[in-house]
């Protein structure tokens, strides 16, 4: 290499991580993250009990509670078979708003085999460390010869229904945008599976369980009690990551409209926008594969206030998101692993699981 091409290697070496610095930010490392625990595999979603221990699935069809100090293992029994293959596996997994008394928590997952499979939803009573009275409240659309795609994010709105993601099957795309197939939708359900009155109605003019439709593969719910705002993110295929505002029966345009290619670099839709599709929020281009998403509230780190926490898979990292302005920032960039679901404890802090295994807690470094 010449003088001259070297110098140009350089420039454009400082250039790119200037504009990655830009892009991104720096974090400002006023967190300190805990290791609670280490002794996870393939750990997928987790969720907060009322007494701090938390609740943990692992996709190959397990659940454990972790107790939060010692960060001890107990495994809860009761779990049906789930379809372990490919994407497909054991969920997400919440409490009904009123568990406390009714003990109730939901749970989604990949039922069937290779040759005939579908995004379930269960719930039943979680007592003693089992699972009592489990019951499917919902099966979506069945798919063939795939494992892809399942979406499987959960979450309970103010009036006590819930959201379901569910993705387009991989191979199954076009259903995304046929509103009588469940793929490439989220569903809206009563906590006992019926579907609510005032849901979309089919073009049959009955009650349907889609919500929204128009998904690839959302992987990411979550509520903003104060602003009201359903956020949603879902995985674009080679770029075209999105993160939406769910409005009820809105289209939000996969795969008519779409930031990113095909895996082989053909192109998907010659479309960014069309009439009747809602925009993103925000998109990656080229894609981070976000995982797990939360809105910040708490008082452990005020100035974060409403902004989104999104795990990065690709990049390794969580991003912040101030919503209003799409401003981004980085946290756990140091630690180099795949964060795959992230939840926000009583007192602000952060719990954040990893494909590494990992179950962290995210606390402000001058706490003790």
């Amino acid at each position: 290499m010449n003088k001259t091409s070297s110098s140009a290697s350089l420039i454009i070496s400082l250039l790119a991580i200037f504009i990655s610095l830009a892009c991104h930010g720096e974090s400002n490392h006023k967190y300190k993250a805990r290791v609670i625990t280490d002794q996870l595999e393939r750990p997928w979603s987790l969720q907060v009990m009322p007494n701090t221990d938390l609740l943990v699935t692992e996709r190959g069809g397990k659940l454990f509670r972790i107790e939060h100090g010692s960060g001890r293992k107990e495994y809860i029994s009761g779990l049906p078979e789930v379809f372990y293959a490919g994407q497909g596996g054991l969920f997400d997994v919440i409490l009904h708003p009123e568990h406390d008394s009714n003990k109730l928590v939901y749970f989604s997952y990949a039922g069937g085999d290779y040759s005939s499979n579908a995004t379930y939803l269960a719930k039943a009573q979680l007592k003693n460390n089992s699972l009592i009275g489990v019951e499917n409240i919902f099966i979506g659309t069945v798919r063939q010869g795939t494992a892809n795609h399942y979406g499987g994010k959960l979450i309970f709105l103010p009036d006590n229904t819930l959201l379901l993601t569910v993705g387009d099957g991989f191979d199954y795309r076009i259903d995304a945008q046929n509103p009588s197939s469940l793929l490439g939708k989220t569903v809206r359900l009563r906590d006992d599976g019926s579907i609510p009155v005032d849901n979309p109605k089919s073009k049959e003019g009955t009650n349907s369980p889609v919500w929204t439709l128009g998904h690839r593969n959302p992987q990411g719910l979550a509520y903003d009690p104060t602003r009201k705002i359903i956020y949603l993110h879902e995985h674009g295929p080679r770029g075209g990551d999105e993160i939406n505002i769910l409005k009820k029966g809105a289209n939000y345009g996969w795969p008519i409209t779409t930031f990113g290619i095909d895996y082989n670099g053909a192109r998907i839709s010659p479309y960014t926008e069309r009439p009747g599709i809602e925009p993103p929020l925000h998109y990656w281009t080229p894609s981070i594969a976000p995982s797990g998403l939360a809105v910040y509230e708490g008082e452990a780190f005020l100035d974060w206030t409403g902004h989104l926490l999104v795990g990065a898979l690709v990049d390794r990292e969580i991003r912040r998101i101030n919503p209003e302005t799409g401003d981004e920032s980085y946290l756990l960039r140091e630690l180099g692993q795949r964060v795959r679901d992230i939840r926000i404890g009583g007192k602000g802090q952060i719990y954040v699981l990893t494909d590494e295994g990992q179950l962290l807690e995210i606390l402000p470094k001058d706490s003790g």
